[in-house]
Formats: C-alpha cells, sequence, structure tokens
C-alpha cells in the first residue's frame, strides 16, 4: 500500500480515537490519555536509556494519583504547573546549547516526570470550566495544534528559505513557523466565535501559545531523538512514527496554558 495513504489511515484512526473518546466522557478521555501517557514514558524511556517498567509504573501511578483520587486545589494546580515549567524551563536553555551529551539517572528521571508526566496530569485537567467537564476545550486546543502545524509545513515548504534551527530540524523554517502562527491565529478566533462562543482574545493568546511553545516542544523532542540517533520514537503509527511523535506538542504547552487558564480563572 502506498506510503502516503498508510499515513493518512494512520492518522485518521488516531484523530478518530481522541476526538470520539474525548466527546464520549470524562472517563473515556481520562482513560485514553492515560494509555498516551504509558506509551509516551515508554517511547522516552528508551530514548534516554532509562529503564521502562519503573518509569511506567509511576507515571501510572502519578497520573492516577492526581487525576481520580486527589482533589483539585488552587494550590495543588499551582504546584504541578511549577515543578513542570521548572523542567520545561531547563529543557528550553538546554535545546538552544550545543550539550548533547547523556544525563545520569536522577536527571532523566527529573525530566521524565517534569517533562512528560506532569504534563499529561495537566492535559487531564485543562479541558474543565466552572468544575465541569467540557470537551469542547480540549478539542480546540488539539484543532490549533493541528493548525499551526499543517499550515507551518506548508508555508514553509512553499516559500520558506531561512532556516529555524538548522542543527536540530533542518526542514523547519522561520517563514513556516509564522505562517503556522498566522493560520493558528485565524483558527483561534473562529473557534470562539463559532465552537467554543467565548472571547476572542483568550483564544487568540490560547493560539499563540500553543504555536510557540509547540513549536519549541517540536525541537526539544527532535533534539531527544538526534541524541538517540533515532528518526521517530516509536512505530506504533504507521507513517507517523510513535505517540511521542504526535503530541510533543501539546505535552510541552500543557504546563504554560494550563497556567494561563488558571489566571483567567483567578482574576475573574
Amino acid at each position: 500500500m502506498n506510503e502516503n495513504v498508510i499515513r493518512s489511515l494512520s492518522g485518521l484512526v488516531y484523530i478518530f480515537l481522541l476526538v470520539s473518546a474525548t466527546l464520549f466522557s470524562r472517563e473515556t478521555f481520562l482513560a485514553l490519555f492515560g494509555l498516551f501517557l504509558l506509551q509516551t514514558v515508554r517511547e522516552f524511556s528508551s530514548l534516554i536509556n532509562l529503564p521502562k517498567m519503573p518509569a511506567v509504573i509511576v507515571s501510572g501511578l502519578m497520573y492516577l494519583l492526581f487525576t481520580l483520587f486527589v482533589e483539585t486545589t488552587y494550590f495543588l494546580d499551582f504546584g504541578l504547573i511549577i515543578a513542570s515549567m521548572f523542567v520545561s524551563i531547563q529543557l528550553l536553555f538546554w535545546l538552544f546549547s550545543d550539550k548533547f551529551e547523556h544525563q545520569d539517572l536522577q536527571s532523566k528521571w527529573v525530566k521524565l516526570i517534569g517533562y512528560i508526566t506532569l504534563p499529561f496530569i495537566l492535559i487531564a485537567k485543562i479541558p474543565y470550566e466552572q468544575n465541569q467537564f467540557t470537551p469542547s476545550i480540549i478539542i480546540a486546543i488539539f484543532i490549533l495544534i493541528w493548525t499551526n502545524d499543517t499550515f507551518a509545513y506548508i508555508v514553509g515548504k512553499s516559500i520558506g528559505k531561512n532556516k529555524l534551527l538548522e542543527k536540530i530540524s533542518p526542514k523547519k523554517t522561520i517563514e513556516g513557523f509564522f505562517g503556522g502562527v498566522v493560520f493558528a491565529i485565524i483558527a483561534g478566533v473562529i473557534i470562539a466565535k463559532y465552537y467554543i462562543h467565548s472571547s476572542i482574545l483568550v483564544w487568540i493568546i490560547t493560539a499563540l501559545i500553543v504555536s510557540v511553545f509547540g513549536t519549541i516542544g517540536d525541537l526539544i523532542e527532535s533534539k531527544f531523538k538526534r541524541l538517540a540517533n533515532v528518526k521517530d520514537s516509536g512505530n506504533i503509527m504507521p507513517g507517523h512514527g510513535g505517540i511521542l511523535d504526535r503530541l510533543d506538542s501539546i505535552i510541552f504547552v500543557a504546563p504554560f496554558l494550563f497556567l494561563f487558564y488558571k489566571i483567567i480563572t483567578y482574576v475573574s
């Protein structure tokens, strides 16, 4: 079968599972992203040479604990945000440095928890509005991510000449990056007016956060793969690679986006 056909079918199955599980109920949403987490942990553990089974068990237990058993409070949420953003900022500096060395075991565990596990917990907390599960929020965020990725590729392929970060991702261009941002903002306005029926300004800012930090997340994962000397994080999705390859943007975006929503809630 043609590679493009396989890639398209695989992508459609992924989108169908994500959208249907999210819309069906809170339980199916949490279950799907719990499975995504476990697979992502396996893939990331392979990239950084961390024992898979302990990593999967620890991350799975943390996900269950914070999504099902621990009562949500502002202090808890901000604690999760700070812990995750601490690692995110470290990775941001690492991305723009010339360091490609392997880290010690403790550093690997910190990266696993802060870069993978905590963001998944925050993703599970994002689609709530006034303590009510609101699936349209997370679906809208994924639409923004897909819009940004698609138009960054199209614009970059069409007119891209200046490399964004060539040593990490040779195909990404500055023109593509700004093209993705512009179309994500347009999508954010449409979402605010016709889907979420919410503040246009909030969704423009959401689009900016998704575009900027999503691109950074993609580049950070690319550096991990370059360090591990692999093309994809896994092969569970034919034509697309692994789950980490599909979710690298939302994983890095999650703490920044959740902080933004918490500030809005607190101020209002």
